[in-house]
């Protein structure tokens, strides 16, 4: 299969854009895939009402088809057709946070297929706050299935030079809008529970969401590990996130920590490896790997998560065997980005 690319600006979607744009939603609803930008990543797009598509997205990711696919939408009001029944809570929450990075479980239509669910009985849904997204869900016929336009367990494309790495010659076009604005995936909350629940960390926190509905929980699994439950979201059972090489988080006094990487990547280096480390402004000129990735101020979570994929992705491109990163404060925004370091790591910590 031939992948057509095609570059559109978000900022000045002109008439040879919107014509693109056309034909990238004809091909969705011929049963084809289109990898589009949102503002948290780059998502792999399929006809969510096509039993075949969604079969197809997981075939193009190497996926496991019980990993349940997100239905984007362009209009909240859609959320009435594809769900049984919304409750105040997500009525709420959209009113909120949408067009924007949040996604709400709930029941789900007889008109959504098993396919795009996992097995499931339950839809994920958000309607992403992106124009060139928006408008190819409208052109597509209003629902499309998309999860990261990546394969499967690799770190999530920010850029669509990465959709092309992973999928090029396995889908029908690429939509490449430039560079994401936030670079994590959706918050993920279940609203079919007495009290809702954060399955996936992401940019609308636990607070924001508390803001609204008065009371939320958060799954424990989000930094644990030993969940063998069948995954309700994206993300919740597999390994994610990862990078060819091994990452290790390395956890503790920032002395201690550049001491022990330091040691670590030395050791590494004269057994032949190539190394990498994800620090921050005031800790990057004090390792000596081979490559040193900085995230921007500690304090500055929108920032280290707008470059954690990006860094895990340079990572591979520069042929990085063995990689470290610092830890992170694990409130706030900082949840999804330890989140998604623990899962890029297969929970790979040393605590010093």
């Amino acid at each position: 299969m031939e992948t057509e690319l095609v570059v559109i600006d978000e900022k000045h979607i002109n008439a040879e854009a919107e014509e693109a744009i056309k034909h990238a939603g004809e091909i969705i609803k011929q049963g084809g895939l289109v990898a589009f930008p949102t503002e948290t990543v780059y998502g792999l797009g399929g006809d969510a009402l096509n039993p075949e598509s969604s079969k197809k997205i997981y075939a193009a990711k190497g996926r496991p088809s019980d990993n349940p696919l997100i239905v984007h939408i362009a209009d909240i009001e859609d959320i009435e057709y594809i769900t049984d029944g919304v409750s105040e809570a997500a009525r709420k929450l959209a009113k909120a946070y949408w067009p924007g990075p949040l996604t709400m479980i709930m029941n789900k239509s007889d008109k959504v297929p098993f396919e795009t669910t996992g097995g499931l009985g339950t839809v994920a849904i958000r309607m992403p706050n992106n124009k060139i997204a928006l408008e190819l869900i409208k052109a597509s016929g209003g629902y499309i299935a998309a999860p990261s336009a990546n394969t499967s367990g690799r770190p999530s494309p920010t850029v669509a030079r990465y959709c092309v790495e992973d999928l090029d010659g396995k889908i029908n076009m690429i939509i490449d809008g430039g560079q994401v604005g936030i670079g994590l995936e959706s918050t993920i909350v279940d609203l079919t529970s007495d009290v809702p629940m954060i399955l996936r960390p992401g940019y609308i926190t636990a607070d924001m969401i508390k803001k609204v509905l008065g009371e939320v929980s958060i799954d424990k699994t989000i930094i644990d590990s030993s969940s063998t439950l069948k995954p309700k979201a994206p993300g919740m059972k597999y390994k994610h996130y990862a990078p060819k090489g091994t990452l290790t988080i390395v956890s503790g006094a920032q002395e201690d920590v550049v001491r022990y990487i330091n040691s670590e990547t030395e050791k590494a280096r004269l057994e032949g490896k190539r190394t990498g480390v994800i620090g921050t402004d005031s800790t990057v000129s004090l390792y000596k790997a081979d490559t040193v990735k900085n995230l921007g101020k500690r304090d500055d979570e929108n920032t280290i998560a707008h470059e954690l994929f990006k860094a895990l992705r340079e990572f591979d491109d520069e042929g990085v065997d063995i990689m470290f990163s610092e830890s992170f404060d694990d409130s706030g925004i900082g949840q999804a980005i330890m989140n998604r370091l623990l899962k890029a790591a297969g929970h790979n910590v040393v605590f010093l």
